[in-house]
């Protein structure tokens, strides 16, 4: 059967034509690869429970070294998901970070894409 000019015939299954449907599709691979790293995972889910926290704070609570969570910080950073302010405490420099509302967007849609994912294999 031949086909006329400029028809073409999809490749998409029907259950995949709408949004809705393809969104519901989703796999583990399409989770968000900037927060899915284990340190930034735990960076945006103590920055999503506090306002800001220090430096220090993170490396305590996470158990880190200065050069791994400086990485992954800027990593964050970077995808705007976390803003980094600096400041002295007399000749003490203060390093806090705080979660961006894109940062928080992020963090909320990889937390239901999580939940989705759990609720499909039980």
């Amino acid at each position: 059967m031949a086909r006329t000019a400029g028809a073409r015939k999809s490749h998409v299954t029907p259950e995949l034509r709408t949004p809705r449907a393809a969104a519901q599709k989703r796999t583990p691979l399409d989770l968000d690869k900037v927060i899915h790293e284990r340190l930034r995972l735990g960076i945006v889910s103590a920055l999503a429970v506090n306002d800001r926290l220090t430096f220090s704070d993170l490396k305590r609570l996470l158990q880190t070294t200065d050069g791994n969570l400086s990485v992954h910080a800027r990593k964050l950073e970077d995808a705007e998901y976390v803003a980094c302010d600096k400041t002295f405490e007399g000749r003490m420099p203060r390093t806090e970070y705080r979660l961006t509302a894109a940062g928080r967007r992020a963090f909320e849609k990889y937390i239901a894409h999580m939940d989705a994912i759990l609720k499909a294999v039980r």
